[in-house]
């Protein structure tokens, strides 16, 4: 059992929709709560009764020193992945509102199996916030053995993961003319988002306390889903989330082909005693999953820098090869994220990265490059879906660095059109000596960074790779470590986070065309037209449009309803009238709903022309949907 204790001014909440078809019943009244302690909680698999009474007599004693006697049970499911069944959940937690009770505690009690909307104030006392953890039995965890035998420490934790928690940031804002001004002395007007990330980035608090939109979404269009069988942080993919996936990997592999990517392939795992490794472990700000093979310590790569840099160790390269560019799709990559921070698909575990570096001769020539890979950055993640209006960019350097290449960071930010926020050091501890990250800002003004490039200037000498220059003298490169997408996890998180805000606009939520499972549904009027729409279906299916038939036995305006729902672009009901004239009535979504006739030559040129260009994979599901199992309840 997870739990989140929030000691709060109030609580404001409302039940939405139902989660689970499992869900009580609830009245949909807004419901207000004041002075009370809020329990946020997760009944994962193995809760009891037992247990729950454990967790209210911790809660009961915690009131006691706040000398208060009002507690809200809050069911909120995300922070776990390893969830019990709903039935067993619900009656844990009537468990716990029954033994609250009968320990004389004024208790309250959120509905179960609802989205609910809430609105929270929380106290400025140190013991406001306070996370609890419970296991049915204790379990002790297996000894983590790093650097010698028979030695055992905690988990292993990097070096420059320590000092990010401790080090020292000078907060600007970068403007486009390449100035820094303190944050403090920034006017923020007309620029709210990068106010929001400003704030998220300077707190660094990252837990979640409330579910973000995107994962009820990603659940009901039956994109993605926790897994309980694995380790929080692991998803399972659905067809149509595999399909979107996979048109991700092909473009963005293409798009870095075209620029001169070399791909390669490298190992899962590394020995964590490598001198090499070891060393570039503690100027990574990552957690690592550890493993044992046999006389080995081995950890899983949370980036493809360790094969790729191996690999250029063992090459010869001559500076006319300069620069030169590696490049590996990373399915997967593994970092141990704390729980309360794993969430959906924004911060994940085990996640799919596109990672290209170059090796570079001088600054001059890193430069040039890092430009070009800016502009790359910019124009992928405008392909995908996301434009500059949808996020935000933090450039991150120390003074010395900045001085000494101020020109350079004044044409970035020229170059982005944009001000950026500027975390500035006096003096260097990470392996870069210039980085930048694209941060997308979601509906719960938290960010997630996207893209990134970084100016190495460490793994070079730390690996032994090396160039001949033009004297015959070797010479060691700049690296530069760029992912033009970031993890493609957390660009479909983007894409639904934007369709959840342009819906709150007015706006009819929808994914890009090109990564819409079903791009075309066509609806017969009834079963006697199904095979002439079946003849349709195919004569668009064969210009790479994907196209399925609701040949379901739901009335027409229940069909209609459906595909609304399930975000398809175009929606064509077909009868005699159509298929005599060879007109269709077509319901575009963009223009939320509006129709227009079109002959299916005109409605494949329309489609044609939205997705050219861009990678194209067959309807993930059967063309009829009477074939489909239903995924997600």
């Amino acid at each position: 059992m997870r739990i989140l204790q929030l000691h709060s001014d109030f609580i404001v909440f409302k039940p939405i929709e139902k989660e689970i078809n499992t869900a009580e019943e609830a009245t949909k009244e807004e419901v207000r709560v004041e002075e009370v302690v809020v329990l946020f909680i997760a009944v994962e698999a193995g809760d009891n009764t037992a247990l729950a009474q454990r967790a209210i007599d911790d809660a009961r004693a915690f009131l006691g020193k706040l000398k208060a006697n009002r507690l809200l049970i809050y069911p909120f499911a995300h922070l776990s992945s390893n969830l019990s069944e709903p039935s067993t959940a619900f009656a844990v937690i009537k468990d716990m509102e029954a033994y609250a009770k009968q320990k004389g505690i004024e208790t309250f009690r959120a509905p179960f199996g609802w989205n609910k909307q809430f609105t929270i104030s929380i106290k400025g006392h140190p013991l406001a916030e306070m996370a609890r953890s419970y296991t049915p039995t204790p379990v002790t965890a297996p000894d983590v053995q790093v650097g010698g035998e028979g030695k055992k420490d905690e988990e292993p934790v990097s070096a420059a993961l320590k000092a990010e928690d401790t080090m020292k940031s000078y907060w600007h804002i970068l403007q486009t003319d390449g100035s820094l001004v303190p944050i403090e002395e920034f006017k923020f007007k007309g620029q709210s988002n990068l106010q929001k990330f400003a704030n998220y980035e300077i707190k660094k608090t990252r837990a979640v306390t409330q579910m973000p939109p995107h994962v009820p979404l990603m659940k009901r269009l039956e994109i993605a889903d926790y897994e309980s069988g694995s380790d929080p942080g692991n998803i399972r993919w659905y067809p149509k989330g595999r399909m979107i996936k996979s048109l991700l990997e092909q473009y963005v592999s293409l798009r870095v082909a075209q620029y001169g990517g070399m791909e390669v392939e490298t190992p899962l795992m590394y020995d964590f005693n490598h001198p090499s490794l070891a060393s570039y472990l503690h100027r990574f700000p990552a957690r690592q999953y550890v493993l044992k093979s046999e006389d080995k310590e081995l950890f899983l790569r949370f980036a493809a820098c360790f094969g790729q840099f191996l690999m250029a160790h063992d090459a010869q390269i001559s500076y006319k090869q300069l620069p030169l560019k590696l490049f590996e799709l990373t399915r997967y990559s593994f970092r141990r994220e704390k729980s309360g921070e794993v969430v959906g698909l924004k911060r994940l575990r085990a996640f799919t990265m596109p990672d290209c570096h170059a090796f570079c001769a001088d600054y001059k020539q890193a430069k040039a490059e890092f430009m070009e890979r800016f502009d790359l950055s910019l124009d992928v993640l405008s392909n995908i879906g996301l434009v500059k209006d949808d996020y935000e960019i933090a450039i991150r350097f120390t003074k010395d660095f900045y001085t000494e290449h101020k020109e350079f960071i004044a044409a970035l930010a020229q170059k982005f059109g944009k001000p950026m926020l500027a975390e500035v050091w006096n003096e260097r501890f990470f392996y870069f000596a210039l980085k930048w990250d694209l941060n997308f800002v979601d509906n719960q003004d938290k960010a997630a960074a996207l893209s990134t490039d970084q100016i190495d200037v460490e793994n070079a000498k730390r690996y032994e790779i090396t160039y001949v220059d033009e004297k015959g003298e070797k010479q060691y490169p700049l690296i530069l470590h760029c992912s033009p997408s970031g993890a493609l996890e957390r660009d479909i998180y983007a894409l639904l986070e934007k369709a959840y805000r342009e819906q709150i606009t007015g706006k009819a939520p929808m994914l890009p065309l090109w990564l819409s499972p079903t791009q075309v549904r066509l609806i017969p009027l009834s079963d006697k037209f199904l095979d002439k729409v079946t003849e349709l279906a195919q004569q668009i299916t064969a210009k790479d449009i994907r196209v399925d038939i609701d040949d379901s036995s739901s009335t027409l305006q229940k069909k209609i309803r459906e595909a609304e729902q399930e975000w398809i672009p175009y929606i064509i009901v077909v009868g005699e009238k159509e298929l005599e004239s060879g007109t269709l009535s077509v319901r575009i979504r963009e223009t939320k709903g509006k129709q227009e006739n079109l002959t299916t030559e005109e409605l494949i040129d329309k489609v044609s022309k939205q997705i050219t260009g861009k990678p194209f994979k067959p309807l993930p599901l059967p063309l009829y949907l009477s074939k489909r199992p239903a995924f997600h309840g």
